[in-house]
């Protein structure tokens, strides 16, 4: 076991700012706290000017319902091709309908706004309302004061970490932000780029492998025809690729870089390399464009275009860049968006009429940093987007159980905790972790190390965990509860055994070959594994995969029983046979994939 991390009081205290809650104001109570997670200082007081964007999330009418038909309903839909709805999901406006919130709940929350003298404005489904006003009407609509606070890496945001409503409002409102959200979306990409021919990497092994596969692969530059032969898809023609797509989701200000693109797809799949020039990219709250980059910025953006391209070309792909959560300019007093992106992207994907069958996320944040309250919501969110018919895939994170050094509770108490992360915490999501090698495939690990290029190397692991927000979904009660009782009491303390764990699948994640700014190189992490099996899925789409993947989809995957998810200073948990937190419950097997879906290849 690796050394196990140790914390001081000092590194504790250093590490948390806890806030005293104020005393509400006559009528008003309490709705929500949270702490400010390490990183960020408190500097002054925002000023009264300053105007943000609030989203206002209202409670949900019948969302059991919709819960009920995408656990129940829609996996049973898609697997089974005897039920008379095979096929079939939820419409854009049949979801809104479950959502809608109730009239009373409508009428109070309008009434409140009015009274305060603000216009609201809804969307389609009347869940969220967004309104555009100055730090001091806020304030005094929340009885709350936002101070400027900022991070060890100089962004700046306004921010409050506790906030109140009128008691009568308190079951009427889900959340509000941003108030006490402080995480920091960052995608899972553990090596920016590494020139072809320039990294020697002395973990790096080559493993024997049978002719079909070793003629293809190899473990320094993982290729397209690599993935294809490993997981069994080459030959395969998508089917209604007039109708299907796959899409990928972009936020901190990348973008894919078509030229790039045409690189990859010239060495990789010349038949298609008009592709990179043609796929459609949406510009969402500010996100950016098609444009110029400067050195550093959209390996995310470039990479998830790549893997997904590299194995599905046909399938039509969709590019969505998202702004969002941008450092604090107390100068500006123009409206502007500080929202997380996660749910300025989702809020608009649910207002369009079509949205794409497959979507691949590569980027996340630690779960601890976002208010419990929020984190349902937007997950309850992604549910409306699976009950529609949508595979959502999230990365499970490249840190394991908790990224060195920072494995610390953000409850006050600085308890050593491991981190899971948010979004691959949702019950409502696919989430994917990595591997490496090939046969067998083992889990995605690269220890510390400085390359035959000079340049330090982090840590990487394919991540998993439990959540602390959310409880463990029927569909994988058995699977998780037989491995917290076969861990025999192993870390007990350090996670929750009740939470909803992840990953559910996994595919490769090490050394991708890759193009970037003209170059030709490598790139590895779940940012890698994730568009990969979006590429992957899209060939024959789905929809909400967990509960079908747990009941008779694990059978088309290969099991991966070696390594584990190393983090916190500790070995983490380990795979076994059968599902296992670092990952799920396997890789593909395309072809008994489409098997068990009810399809012919």
């Amino acid at each position: 076991m690796v050394g196990a991390t140790v914390f001081s009081a000092a590194l504790v205290a250093a590490a948390q700012v806890v806030l005293a809650t104020p005393v509400a104001r006559s009528g008003y109570s309490l709705k929500d706290s949270h702490n400010v997670p390490r990183g960020w200082a408190k500097v002054k007081r925002a000023p009264a000017d300053h105007v943000m964007q609030i989203q206002i999330g209202l409670k949900q009418s019948n969302f059991a319902e919709l819960e009920r038909q995408l656990y129940q309903g829609t996996s049973m839909l898609v697997s089974d091709p005897e039920h008379p709805k095979y096929g079939q999901h939820l419409s854009a406006d049949e979801v809104k309908e479950l959502v809608k919130p109730t009239k009373e709940t409508t009428e109070l929350v309008h009434e409140w706004l009015s009274e305060n003298g603000i216009m609201p404005s809804y969307n389609s489904a009347k869940d969220w309302i967004t309104v555009n006003l100055p730090v001091s009407k806020i304030e005094s609509l929340l009885d709350t004061e936002y101070h400027i606070f900022e991070h060890k890496d100089g962004a700046k945001v306004a921010r409050a970490p506790s906030w109140f409503l009128p008691n009568h409002l308190h079951d009427h409102i889900d959340t509000i932000q941003p108030t006490n959200s402080f995480f920091r979306a960052r995608a899972q990409a553990s090596d920016a780029f590494v020139d072809v021919g320039i990294l020697t990497d002395p973990n790096l092994k080559h493993y024997p492998t049978s002719s079909g596969i070793g003629a293809v692969c190899n473990t320094s530059s993982v290729t397209p025809q690599c993935f294809e032969t490993l997981y069994k898809t080459k030959g395969y023609k998508p089917r209604s690729t007039d109708k299907n797509k796959v899409a990928f989701t972009n936020y901190l200000g990348e973008h894919p870089i078509r030229s790039d693109g045409e690189l990859f797809l010239e060495k990789f799949r010349p038949e298609y390399v008009s592709v990179a020039q043609t796929f459609p990219q949406y510009v969402i709250a500010d996100g950016p464009g098609d444009g110029p980059i400067t050195d550093g910025e959209s390996h995310e953006a470039n990479l998830d275009f790549q893997a997904i391209a590299g194995i599905n070309p046909r399938t039509p792909i969709i590019s969505y860049s998202t702004g969002g959560s941008p450092p604090f300019t107390p100068s500006n007093s123009t409206p502007t968006n500080t929202n997380e992106p996660y749910l300025v992207w989702v809020n608009w994907l649910l207002e369009q009429k079509s949205i794409p069958q497959v979507i691949s996320t590569s980027y996340s944040d630690d779960e601890q940093t976002v208010p419990a309250s929020y984190a349902r919501r937007v997950c309850q969110q992604f549910a409306q987007v699976g009950a529609r018919g949508t595979t959502l895939l999230f990365s499970s994170g490249d840190a394991g159980v908790g990224p060195y050094g920072e494995c610390v509770s953000n409850d006050g108490l600085g308890t050593d905790k491991f981190l899971p992360d948010f979004p691959p915490s949702c019950p409502y999501i696919t989430s994917v972790g990595a591997t490496k090698n090939f046969e067998p495939e083992v889990v995605a690990y690269r220890p510390a190390f400085v390359g035959s290029d000079g340049v330090a190397h982090g840590n990487y692991t394919s991540g998993g965990g439990f959540s602390n927000i959310f409880e463990i979904p029927p569909y994988q009660k058995k699977e998780v509860t037989n491995y917290v009782k076969n861990l025999k009491g192993e870390y007990d303390g350090w996670y929750n055994k009740k939470g909803r764990a992840y990953p559910d699948i996994a595919a490769q994640g090490l050394y991708f070959a890759y193009f970037y700014n003209g170059k030709e190189g490598t790139i590895s992490g779940t940012s890698a594994s994730t568009p990969l099996t979006a590429g992957i899925i899209s060939l024959k789409p789905l929809g909400f995969l967990n509960p079908w993947l747990y009941s008779e989809g694990y059978k088309g995957l290969n099991d991966v029983t070696e390594g584990s998810a190393v983090g916190c200073g500790v070995d983490g948990f380990p795979a076994v046979k059968g599902w296992d937190p670092v990952t799920g419950l396997g890789t593909p097997d395309f072809p008994k994939l489409v098997k068990l879906a009810g399809a012919k290849l």
